[in-house]
């Protein structure tokens, strides 16, 4: 059904998406996605908005179809991990309504896929993938554009797909973009007014990061919790053990509160138990003032260097 959506066919979250809007973030699609296809069509969805079961007022599921509204963009509709369906507002800033379709939809749809969405950014040391998770403005990005100014590949920002084989967790790419602060460029030295402003959002800006980008699926070796101390203390590494790092990974999975929302939660729980004991789970905690990447950085190297010393 996907193939035959009239629009252009991109790449992205080891996906191929057939979309009716355009989506100049994203890779054109060479060949078919890893994890399927899937189409984003233009639709009429008000009777079926007003008609599906309400969760939360902007919320509503029935069966295998997620729906949220967000005023004055569009109602939107996840089916069956295949369709996203986009009604817009009359009016509506498209620009918006794609950082939706890229997000929100996008994370709700691998879960349907049986993909697990972690939130935050994954980046590659010495060929394993490693991801950055963290609550907003725990300086995910931030930490994320210094490695990449050490030379390190970004795999995804924002929405991380996971997959499993043989009990081994695989990061896959997200797109070649990323999405900074404007006190992340200037910590990096970088101009804002080369860079595109994110709807509503006039202080973080979209990065195209095509020439540093990791474009097949890597292992993923491991993951670090970012954190902020109110002290003014050294930046701190710690490992995070036993049933806390089923914790650490239910909170920083993309749209969370779908899980229980959309009954997948015993899913959920066994992918997460599936890789749990071979994946190492770390705490990194810097002080609230300053910029700390390169400690942050150091840390992070010293603790992944066993590993990288066993090849």
């Amino acid at each position: 059904m996907a193939s035959t959506v009239q629009g252009l066919a991109y790449q992205a979250f080891g996906l191929q998406i057939f979309s009716e809007f355009p989506l100049p973030e994203l890779p054109l699609a060479e060949e078919p996605g890893l994890n399927g296809s899937v189409a984003v069509i233009r639709g009429e969805l008000a009777a079926r908005w007003e008609a599906i079961p309400k969760i939360t007022p902007s919320v509503g599921v029935l069966g295998r179809e997620v729906m949220f509204e967000v005023k004055g963009k569009a109602v939107f509709s996840v089916q069956d991990g295949i369709r996203i369906t986009v009604d817009p507002a009359a009016g509506a800033d498209m620009d918006s309504v794609r950082l939706y379709i890229l997000g929100s939809c996008m994370g709700v749809l691998l879960m349907q896929k049986q993909i697990l969405p972690l939130h935050g950014s994954a980046l590659v040391l010495n060929n394993r993938a490693y991801a950055l998770v963290g609550q907003s403005g725990a300086g995910k990005s931030t930490l994320a554009s210094y490695l990449m100014e050490q030379g390190h590949l970004m795999l995804s920002d924002d929405v991380i797909p996971v997959i499993v084989q043989d009990g081994q967790p695989f990061a896959v790419p997200g797109y070649p973009q990323q999405k900074l602060w404007q006190q992340s460029l200037d910590y990096m030295g970088m101009n804002s007014s080369g860079y595109r402003p994110l709807f509503e959002r006039e202080t973080k800006f979209a990065v195209p990061v095509h020439d540093r980008f990791q474009k097949e699926p890597l292992p993923l070796a491991g993951i670090f919790e970012l954190a902020v101390s109110a002290e003014n203390g050294p930046v701190t590494v710690e490992p995070i053990n036993g049933m806390e790092r089923f914790h650490t990974l239910y909170n920083h999975t993309y749209q969370k509160a779908m899980i229980d929302r959309t009954g997948i939660r015993e899913w959920h729980f066994g992918m997460l138990a599936s890789f749990m004991n071979r994946l190492p789970v770390y705490r990194i905690t810097r002080p609230q003032q300053g910029f700390s990447a390169p400690q942050q950085s150091a840390l992070i190297y010293d603790t992944i260097k066993p590993k990288t010393e066993e090849g």
